[in-house]
């Protein structure tokens, strides 16, 4: 190289003359950098690659088990205040999966996951109804809860009784007096279908009647489903949407190792959930293996997730079991205090690389939970070989996670509160820790509250679309070749001091506006 012409005359010093024809890298492959102590997502950043083509152009298909592909990498946490039925449905239509916890009873389990695979039939089985005795500010109320406002009401305002209306927004909008009962208001003259009606029927009646909603009754009138538009459009609008060979929606449920989780399982799988969390917090243990081999032998076909884990030692004892997935994170949650309470587990982002890798040697993929609290620490999870991402607190406070919002200083949240919490332990959360029924309880999480975060239908594409191009500026378009690249040495990362993490977020500024994750157009 002529480097007279550059400004930069003077001898060339003799460790540099081999890269003349080709430029050194910069950074450090990932087995260097967790190679000494646990490092967080934050403590390091993936160095740009070559750009030759579109954020459209990055596909994020992978694997959520050895048998099962998903087309989003995201996953919503087997928690109280997270994953019920609305979340699982959601998650499903947007290309991921949802994991319906087990703090509740077996029948309240199955009867979730039975609405998650009903779905794709576009019928509502279990609508909301009101009586006409109920008011508009009944409505009201449903409208923040669940954003929706078309209700059916019927003679007593349960479901199974005879249909005698229905309330939309067109019906009460410009109503200043909230405290009128419905029977007044209500549309009467109402077009219904009848029950046994095929999705394809009741979808040509919806279309000829320019209606929001069409009410199923049967030969007594009485209601028994509820058809939307908007979940019809849902269906042309989710072409990624995760769904089995029945093309039923995919959803997963959680279980514990304690022996009625056995009769649980039964239940779960007769009522068709595709894969099952085996939800302990620390899944290295005899219980669990005993419990993975058991539905390996009696449900071979079923995915089966092991965890949580943080070690190789640990992985490899659930993958001889069988477990068809590993789930890694010990203490990483915004509302987890297992590692100061219990001084065990590891950092996360070190836990995931060294566990991915191993595992990746017995073609299992892992799921990175906990610790994931923004769009990059999604990156920078897939980037050190994890295949799919599991959240809790970022999607807590949507829409589609279970709880009402209240206003806390003028500001809208949701009740988020960890699985270890005394709260949700007393609730039944305990059975993911190996205790007996003790007096004395130690909690190893917390409750809390997170902000308003809208609609899962906005929030998810945000974090899709900007996966996509955290993806662009590393220069891969799948995770399987980000993956491929990173173990081949040639996707570089490099350490972030305090001082560098600090200047990469917004910084010396007087007042500043940070951009909403999601947006808060109407459905």
């Amino acid at each position: 190289m002529n480097y007279s012409s550059t400004g930069l005359e003077g001898e060339i010093p003799a460790h540099l003359e081999e890269w003349e024809d080709e430029v050194p890298p910069d950074g450090q492959p990932a087995i260097e950098l967790f190679a000494g102590e646990g490092l967080t997502y934050r403590d390091y950043l993936a160095l740009p690659g070559y750009i030759d083509f579109h954020p459209s152009e990055v596909d994020l298909e992978t694997y959520l088990t050895r048998s099962i592909k998903i087309a989003r990498p995201f996953i919503s946490s087997p928690m109280d205040t997270v994953t019920e039925d609305r979340m699982a449905i959601a998650m499903a239509l947007l290309g991921g999966i949802g994991v319906i916890h087990y703090n509740n009873s077996q029948d309240r389990q199955i009867a979730l996951v039975e609405k998650v695979k009903r779905f794709k039939n576009g019928f509502i089985m279990d609508p909301v109804v009101l009586g006409p005795f109920h008011t508009i500010a009944d409505v009201d109320r449903i409208k923040r809860e669940f954003n929706f406002s078309g209700i059916p009401i019927t003679e007593d305002g349960t479901r199974g009784s005879r249909l005698i209306g229905i309330v939309t927004n067109r019906d009460i909008d410009l109503e200043p007096n909230r405290g009128i009962a419905l029977g007044e208001v209500m549309t009467r003259d109402v077009v219904t279908a009848t029950e046994g009606a095929t999705l394809g029927e009741a979808n040509r009646i919806l279309k000829q009647s320019k209606k929001g909603k069409l009410p199923i009754v049967n030969g007594r009138g009485e209601l028994v489903a509820l058809l939307c538009r908007s979940d019809l459009k849902k269906h042309q609008e989710y072409p990624a949407a995760s769904k089995d060979e029945q093309k039923r929606l995919r959803v997963g449920a959680a279980i514990s190792t304690k022996l009625d989780s056995y009769e649980r399982l039964d239940r779960l799988v007769a009522a068709g959930v595709d894969m099952v969390v085996i939800d302990s917090a620390q899944g290295n243990s005899r219980y669990q293996i005993e419990i993975i081999r058991h539905i390996k032998n009696t449900y071979p076909d079923l995915g089966v997730i092991g965890g949580n884990v943080v070690t190789t030692e640990q992985c490899w004892n659930l993958i001889k079991a069988g477990a068809d997935a590993i789930r890694i994170g010990m203490g990483p949650g915004s509302i987890c205090i297992t590692q100061d309470t219990m001084a065990v587990g590891r950092a996360q982002a070190t836990a995931v690389f060294h566990t991915a890798r191993f595992a990746r040697m017995h073609g299992i993929p892992v799921i990175a939970d906990g610790g994931i609290a923004s769009l990059g620490d999604i990156a920078n999870a897939l980037a050190i070989g994890a295949s799919t991402t599991m959240m809790g607190s970022m999607f807590a406070g949507t829409h589609e996670a279970p709880g009402e919002y209240f206003y806390e200083n003028g500001i809208r949240l949701k009740k988020y509160r960890g699985m270890a919490s005394l709260e949700a332990m007393e609730a039944g959360g305990d059975k993911r820790y190996f205790s007996e029924d003790q007096e004395i309880k130690v909690a190893q999480g917390v409750s809390g509250a997170v902000v308003d975060k809208g609609s899962m239908f906005h929030f998810l594409p945000y974090l899709v679309q900007g996966l996509k191009q955290s993806f662009q500026d590393m220069g891969v378009r799948s995770i399987r070749e980000l993956h491929s690249r990173m173990y081949a040495g040639r996707i570089r990362f490099e350490k972030r001091s305090l001082a560098a993490q600090l200047q990469g977020t917004v910084h010396n500024l007087h007042s500043y506006t940070y951009p909403a994750m999601t947006t808060n157009r109407k459905q």
